[in-house]
């Protein structure tokens, strides 16, 4: 092997214009590219500058008078013995019941189909390819837009919002246990192949347990998450603390909105925390 190592005290001057000669862009300021980022920086300051002039700030002003009303309004609990606090703490558990029966239909029907969407598992990539724009198809449109529909079909009430989150929380999490499934060890599932056991008990001693706590970990996030997607579903008809809050609303009854938003943040803050927990003990393996 030849010593290519190339001291620094023997390169002259020649060498250093030859070598300039033959890779300009290498040496200097990259003009081309400096202009170019100049160019789309004072583009996009210009948008910036346009949105700005386009918004109207004399409507902010002019309105911000209401807006305090509304503040004093809200802090004003004098009347706090009279609301009906069982009707408001009743809809705020349908709200979370509403979450959690969504989200563990959807994590229970994903299960399988994330199988059948991992390329590790299903080698034909047209079958591969049409269930995973199955998953695209549920999580393609909003759980507001799907809460929409199912409101539309059966009606309004707390089955429309569990239907909505069902269907856009399938195509997420079994978007995701597929992509988990592919990302397993194939040993262990020759070594269980390997006692003659067949393709679906393989997969089910060798692979699930592979990938059950990432998928418990998911849905546990995603509970967490629908638990303040619910009640964005209320206010579209789909039931839950969400409904309470928009007929609140209606009436101006701003105590009772502000009462409603303080109990739904205490409720998501506490389901945080739980999940937060069971998510570290399962990594953890506790």
């Amino acid at each position: 092997m030849s010593d290519t190592t190339i001291r620094l005290d023997t390169i002259t001057a020649a060498d250093i214009a030859a070598t300039r000669a033959r890779l300009p862009a290498a040496f200097g300021a990259p003009l081309r590219s400096r202009a170019l980022r100049w160019t789309v920086g004072l583009l996009a300051l210009s948008y910036l500058l346009y949105l700005h002039w386009l918004f109207d700030f004399d409507r902010v002003f002019t309105n911000l008078p209401r807006v305090w009303v509304i503040v004093r309004l809200m802090v004003d609990w004098s009347q706090f013995a009279e609301w009906d606090h069982a009707e408001l703490l009743r809809s705020m558990a349908e709200t979370v019941a509403m979450a959690y029966l969504g989200t563990t239909l959807a994590a229970l029907v994903a299960v399988p189909l994330g199988f059948l969407g991992a390329r590790n598992v299903i080698p034909s990539r047209v079958f591969r390819f049409l269930t995973r724009r199955i998953f695209d198809g549920c999580r393609g449109l909003d759980q507001l837009i799907w809460a929409l529909v199912f409101v539309r079909a059966v009606g309004l009430g707390p089955i429309a919002g569990v239907l909505a989150i069902f269907v856009a929380d399938l195509g997420v999490l079994a978007k995701m246990f597929a992509e988990a499934i592919e990302t397993t060890e194939r040993k262990q599932l020759d070594g269980v192949q390997a006692t003659g056991a067949s393709r679906i008990a393989a997969l089910r001693y060798a692979v699930l347990p592979q990938v059950l706590p990432v998928m418990i970990s998911q849905t546990l996030y995603q509970i967490e998450s629908n638990s303040r997607e619910a009640t964005i579903l209320g206010l579209v008809g789909a039931g839950g603390i969400g409904l309470r809050l928009s007929e609140r609303i209606q009436i101006n009854a701003w105590d009772q909105v502000a009462y409603i938003i303080v109990l739904i943040m205490i409720t998501v803050a506490l389901i945080d925390s739980l999940s937060k927990a069971l998510r570290i003990r399962l990594i953890r393996g506790a």
